[in-house]
């Protein structure tokens, strides 16, 4: 994903000063600093010790950090003009400022529990964290190949657990969906041998073979397979920047090296014109005195 920088055209005056502004290192770390305060602004809101202390000060610094990010948004806004809407980052930078803009009351009350999502913000600032979540996505494809997969072993064990287990023990057996429940505590390994496995081998003294053989296929093989294509996406997105950036390095070489050989074309076509102006006795004495002197 790219930053809409990188896909506007060449611009001047206000708009290339504004830009500057904009992509200033300082600029992007206060508006970092400021997205973190707002975190803990908001953090804040939800004790009501503190609300009580200090309620007024902190929703009068919540609302003057929201107008900051509002100007912020604005500015860029009208530096990149259409090349915002394109980037992603920036169409959720405006989703997210649009959200804390509405009313919080009434049938949108329920808005206000969401503008902690300007913490969010952080992940298109940070460009680490871009590249985190660039790579998750990029994943999603072979994440949901693993999911199907899993969930049809999900289906599998728990019919079988169902069958074999509902009558002695119903509470976590019962029904299919219990059956599903019990076998995602078990996947976490959440309390699965005192809580669930032992009392269940009471009843069915080889029933060990069942939730071992269920854990070692969900568990330590799906979830593996899940972050095995987790770090392949991470590496192929790193792969890729680093191939866009040697591809920028060549075209910038390439570029000085056009320019050279047009320099050094126009540098020749000016001596060959500047001969040609010349008579030719002052040529053949230039010539004869930039010859070396034999001693």
């Amino acid at each position: 994903m790219e930053n809409p920088q990188t896909q506007t055209a060449p611009i001047g005056g206000a708009r290339q000063r504004l830009q500057r502004w904009i992509e200033n290192p300082r600029t992007q770390n206060l508006v970092i600093g400021l997205i973190v305060l707002n975190a803990i602004l908001l953090g804040l809101e939800t004790s009501p010790t503190v609300m009580a202390a200090a309620g007024q000060l902190i929703v009068a610094a919540d609302r003057a950090i929201l107008g900051v990010f509002v100007v912020e948004l604005l500015a860029r806004l009208y530096v990149h003009r259409a090349a915002f809407w394109r980037d992603p980052w920036s169409v959720f930078d405006f989703l997210v400022v649009a959200i804390a803009l509405v009313p919080a009351s009434g049938p949108f009350s329920v808005l206000r529990a969401l503008r902690v999502l300007r913490v969010l913000r952080l992940l298109t600032m940070v460009p680490s964290m871009r590249r985190v979540v660039g790579a998750l996505l990029a994943a999603i494809p072979g994440l949901g190949s693993i999911a199907l997969v899993l969930s049809i072993i999900y289906y599998v064990f728990a019919v079988i657990a169902t069958n074999l287990f509902a009558a002695a023990h119903p509470e976590w057996f019962g029904t299919l969906g219990r059956s599903l429940y019990t076998l995602f505590q078990i996947m976490t390994l959440e309390s699965w041998s005192m809580g669930i496995v032992r009392p269940v081998m009471e009843t069915f003294p080889f029933a060990w073979m069942f939730f071992i053989l269920f854990i070692l296929i969900a568990t330590f093989t799906m979830l593996n397979l899940f972050i095995a294509i987790i770090v392949n996406a991470m590496q192929s997105v790193s792969e890729a920047e680093q191939q866009d950036a040697r591809q920028a390095v060549d075209a910038a070489r390439d570029h000085i090296e056009a320019d050279l050989h047009d320099e050094m074309r126009r540098l020749r076509e000016e001596i060959t014109a500047l001969r040609a102006t010349l008579p030719p006795r002052a040529i053949s004495i230039g010539t004869r005195d930039s010859r070396p002197s034999p001693g």
